[in-house]
C-alpha cells in the first residue's frame, strides 16, 4: 500500500518502471521530497514498512529512497529490497551525527549522502538516480 498523496502507478505501466520509491519518516522531509518529485516530474511512491516495500516494488522502480535516520526494521528493508526483480538502486541518506550508527547498512546501498546534500541534489537525483553498482557515475 502507499501513503495518501502518493502517485500509484499501475503495474506493468511505463510510469511504474520509472518512478521512484520513497521510505522517509520525517513527515517534514516527506512533503518536500513530493514537492520536488512533482516539479522535475518524477512519479513517486511512500512505502514505510517491508510489506508496503514487496507491495510496491511489485509493479518495479527506477530508485529507492531511503531514510537512514527513522525507527525502520532495516534488516526487513533491505530483505525485502533483495527480494525484488531486479533489484532497484538505492539512494539512502543519514546525517553527520548518525553516520557511524547508520554504518552498518550503507554497504547494501548504492549512494549514502548527508540529508544537507539530498536536499541540494533532490531534482537531478529523482530525475537521473545513481549509476548501478560498478557503473559510470551521473
Amino acid at each position: 500500500m502507499t501513503s495518501p498523496g502518493s502517485t500509484e502507478a499501475p503495474s506493468g505501466s511505463p510510469q511504474a518502471t520509472t518512478r521512484v520509491v520513497a521510505v522517509v519518516s520525517d513527515l517534514f522531509f516527506v512533503a518536500r521530497i513530493r514537492e520536488v518529485a512533482r516539479f522535475v516530474g518524477v512519479p513517486l511512491v511512500f512505502a514505510r514498512s517491508a510489506d508496503e516495500i514487496d507491495a510496491t516494488l511489485a509493479a518495479g522502480a527506477r530508485l529507492v529512497l531511503l531514510d537512514l535516520t527513522g525507527s525502520f526494521d532495516y534488516a526487513a528493508i533491505f530483505a525485502a529490497l533483495e527480494r525484488a526483480t531486479p533489484p532497484p538502486p538505492v539512494l539512502a541518506y543519514t546525517t553527520h551525527a548518525l553516520a557511524r550508527q547508520t554504518q552498518p547498512w550503507h554497504a547494501r546501498c548504492g549512494r549514502v549522502v548527508t540529508k544537507e546534500t539530498l536536499t541540494q541534489e533532490l531534482p537531478v537525483l529523482l530525475r537521473e538516480g545513481i549509476a548501478p553498482p560498478g557503473g559510470p557515475s551521473k
